[in-house]
Order: C-alpha cells, then structure tokens, then sequence
C-alpha cells in the first residue's frame, strides 16, 4: 500500500474518517448510565493531523476508540477508507483493522520480546508476509522512528520515549492510512514530548498517514495539529483550524486558549525575525521561549 503525499491528500475532498450520529453510552455501577458520545458526526480528511481535546470525561478516548470498533457504537456509523466498519464481519473487521494503527499513553509493549519482536508482531500475526519482507520492514519502521541501532533491545532497556518510537514503529508497520493516538506524550517529560512530536510530524509529511490524537496538553494541539475538534460531554462543540488563530473568535475557553497559545508563537516569531534582520547578532539576540518547554496547559 503506497501513501499519498499530504499536501495531494489535503487536495482529496474525500474523508478517509466519517463518523455518522455516533453514540456510545455505558453503564454505571449505580445503574445509572452514561453517555459518553452524544450523536456526533466528524469527518477527518486524508493527509491531516487531528487533535481531539476536552474536559476529563468529555469522550475523547471514547471518540478515538470508536473510530476502530475497540468500542462498537450504540447508533450510528463508522466509515474508514470507505467502508462501514458498523457493517462488516468479525473477520473482515479484523483485516481492516491493519489499515488503522494505534498507540497508547503506557506503550502496551511486549516486555519479553526485542525491539524487532515487537515491530514485527502485527506483521507475524496477520500472516502473508515472509521473513526477509518482515526483516526489511522492520528495519524501514525504526529507521523512521529514529531507533534503528536498538533493534536488538528490550523493551526494559529503554527510555520512556524510546518505548514511545518503538509503538509508533509497530503502528506503522502494517502500512496503516490512520494512526490513531490516545494520550501518547502524557508520560513523557516536555523535552521527550517535543521529541516525539517532532518524529509524529516527520511521519506524516513523509508518508501522508493521518494522524489522530488525543491530548490534554494544548501546547500539544498547537505545535503538531492542523485541525481541532473540542469535546464537551460526548457531544462535538467547536471544529477549527488551528492556522486560523488570527481572523477568528472562538465559542470555547479553551479555543481561545489555543488560538492565544498560536498568537504568542506567531509574535515572539515576528520579533525574533526581527531582531535578526536588525543585525543585533547571535550574542545580543533575546530567545523567545519554547512554549513546549513550559509546563503544558492541562484540560
């Protein structure tokens, strides 16, 4: 399966996510029951990376989940690439599910097995595949994710943000159209969490994967996303792009937030900028802080 390039993708109106009236509700210990996700609707368009953001128990996990059917929609429908997920059998769930790759805040990592044991593992699984074709698409992944020395490593060996890689690597291998990220710099340090969405953004220009993630940390939104979808109680309350920061006033507190997070950038950007073209030279030259390197803004 080849990608297309994102900037071709962005020119394809088609979503490769469509979420039609998706609900999903569960019930509580008191009996009571919760709606997670309130008759929403969303549509992801190929090529882009997606930020969904909201209050503790607005639905965002539930939201992302729904889009693979690790939870299955009370009502609605669900379309990746084109097919109804909602419709198909367990089996033909199970191969589209290689064209979805997702990872976690914790890694979810195999811990007896090696760096290549655990990239390999969705590729052993689903079959097809020879050794040699495993062996090279292993070494393609890592060498994407920047690990390509740790091949022979486990898991115990490793830091919290090379863990991070090696899951992203395993997402990637099965040459999925969407990854799908639920809070994955959220037990990582600001400068491990720079690093990472660096890598994250190196992947999608590279080879067009969409990108959709969960976060609580807006600076996280600002830096990576292009679009945003902000969650209030299971329902779908604000959608923006986040370049429009500028020529635009948003519903929520915490559009504001980040569209003031995207303007304090674009400002210290202009000065710095300025300060160069001035000539002040490197010695006298004022460093606009790295909003990444700040405690991140927690929703």
């Amino acid at each position: 399966m080849t990608h297309p390039t994102p900037d071709a993708a962005r020119d394809n109106a088609q979503p490769v996510i469509r979420l039609q009236s998706v609900q999903k509700s569960f019930a509580l210990p008191s009996g009571e029951v919760f709606d997670a996700v309130q008759s929403l609707s969303l549509d992801i368009q190929q090529g882009d990376v997606f930020g969904l953001i909201g209050k503790s128990g607005a639905g965002k996990s539930t939201l992302l989940r729904l889009i693979n059917l690790l939870e299955r929609p009370d009502a609605g429908k669900v379309f990746v690439g084109g097919r109804d997920l909602t419709t198909l059998s367990r089996r033909e769930l199970r191969d589209t599910r290689q064209n979805i790759g997702m990872i976690f805040q914790q890694f979810n990592l195999l811990q007896n097995a090696t760096v290549f044991g655990n990239v390999a593992f969705p590729l052993k699984i689903h079959g097809h595949h020879s050794k040699a074709e495993i062996d090279a698409r292993v070494r393609e992944c890592l060498a994407l994710v920047g690990l390509a020395e740790k091949i022979d490593t486990y898991p115990a060996q490793l830091s919290g943000g090379q863990k991070q890689r090696v899951a992203i690597a395993r997402a990637l291998a099965s040459r999925p159209q969407v990854l799908l990220c639920d809070e994955p710099t959220s037990a990582l340090d600001s400068e491990t969490t720079r690093s990472l969405l660096e890598t994250l953004r190196d992947i999608n220009q590279k080879i067009g994967v969409t990108i959709v993630i969960v976060t609580h940390e807006l600076s996280v939104v600002e830096v990576l996303c292009r679009n945003v979808a902000i969650l209030e109680k299971g329902r779908l309350v604000e959608q923006f792009a986040v370049e429009d920061a500028p020529k635009a006033e948003r519903k929520t507190a915490l559009g504001r937030e980040i569209d003031e997070l995207v303007r304090r950038r674009e400002r210290e950007s202009r000065e710095l900028r300025e300060l160069r073209e001035a000539g002040n030279g490197v010695a006298t030259l004022r460093v606009a802080p790295d909003l990444n390197a700040q405690e991140p803004a927690h929703v």
